[in-house]
Order: structure tokens, then sequence, then C-alpha cells
């Protein structure tokens, strides 16, 4: 008797381990409440359904205020959680993100260096001052909006072919590895300059509310949208 209870004993220990910790009862709610996720249909997520879950997570405005557990969706392809009160949001195990909406939050940093896979993010009207996007190599699509960025590294996206950064508080930008570009909108800056001499395929800009003249610079690479004047 004695043996068989020292082999049961550790059974609900390792059941527990199984079961993705979720803090917030709002997120853990919407998980548990999604059939696609939920398979089994019981009152937790476990690992096993979690990793298998490689669809969307829309999650939006839902007053979430931490989203750990997140990091058991390893083949998580889209994450829209935006309009929620997220002060941290750690994505480094979410590999295969290929969309990543988080905007209208509290983040004050957001590092997507891992997320090599990640094609669209969207991350303005948060207080980011840190954005680490230097892994995020197939990133098409960035609108950073809306924050408190001094500076921002865009060396390593050279896919990237639209770009909203305005509203922050740069007073340089380089856009020399970024050639594929098509669509800026770095109004609302600080920047005395920009130099485009190799965005030869941007066709709209926005550079309003900068210490130049956005018009004489449009005329100069005869980008000629009526925006942004």
């Amino acid at each position: 008797m004695k043996k068989l209870l020292l082999i049961l004993l550790p059974l609900p220990i390792f059941g527990f381990g199984q079961i993705v910790n979720i803090p917030d009862s709002s997120f853990k709610a919407y998980l548990v409440g999604n059939k696609a996720i939920n398979t089994n249909r019981d009152k937790e997520i476990q690992i096993s359904e979690a990793s298998a879950f490689n669809d969307t997570i829309d999650c939006r405005d839902m007053s979430i205020s931490n989203l750990k557990g997140i990091e058991a969706f390893t083949t998580l392809t889209y994450l829209d959680c935006k309009g929620n009160q997220l002060t941290s949001l750690d994505v480094s195990k979410n590999t295969a993100l290929t969309v990543l909406d988080c905007s209208y939050n509290s983040l004050t940093s957001l590092d997507v260096s891992k997320n090599s896979a990640l094609y669209s993010l969207f991350c303005y009207a948060n207080q980011l001052i840190s954005l680490n996007i230097s892994g995020a190599s197939a990133l098409s699509w960035l609108n950073c909006g809306g924050n408190q960025l001094t500076s921002l590294d865009l060396s390593k996206n050279s896919a990237l072919t639209e770009l909203g950064c305005f509203n922050n508080q740069f007073s340089s930008l380089d856009l020399s590895k970024n050639t594929s570009l098509t669509w800026l909108n770095c109004d609302e800056n600080q920047l005395s300059s920009l130099d485009l001499s190799r965005n030869n395929s941007l066709t709209y800009l926005e550079c309003g509310d900068n210490k130049f003249d956005c018009t004489a610079l449009k005329s100069k690479y005869g980008i000629t949208d009526p925006i942004g004047e």
C-alpha cells in the first residue's frame, strides 16, 4: 500500500504542470471559451492545446492587464490584443507570428527580435520608449506612431514597404537600408532633415510638423501625392 501511494502521489503535480498558467481572468475566460483552443471543453488550457493552436487570438478590448500564458502558443500566427491595459508583452516564444497588433495599450518597451516570421506590426498609441525589431527580417508593415520613441533602428528590415512612425520624438531617421519603402508617415517629429536618396520606390509621404520643409522635400524627390504638405 505504501508503495502504491508513493507512485500515485506525484500524479496531481504532474497533471498541474501540463496546464498553462494564465493569471489574468479576462484572458483566461476568452481562451477557455474559445472552442478552437479549448478542444477538450474543460476549465483550463493544457499546454498541448496551446502548442497545437496555429490560428488567431483576437482578445482586443477585453480589459486584459496581463497576457502571461501567451508564451505557450508557440505556433500562433496572428495576435490582436489592442485596446487593453497591458504594460508589458513577451512574444519571444511566439516565433510563428506573422501579424501582431498591440496598439492602444500602455507598453513602454517591445521586443520582436525573435519573431523572424513577423510581417505586420501595429504598436501605435502606447508609451513606447524602446522598440527592438532587429530580428524581424520579414517585416513589411510597421506602425509605431503615437509613442515616445527617440530612435528607431531599421537597418535589419530591408523588406519594409510601409512605415508609420508619426507623433514620436525622432531627431533623425535613417532609411538608407529600406529601399523597398513605398509609404511613409513621419509627421509630427523633430526631424531637421530626411534623406530619401535611396528610397526610389517611395510614392506616399507625410512629413509635416518637422523642422524642414516637407513640400520642398517632396518636390526634390518627385513625390506628388497631396498629403503631408
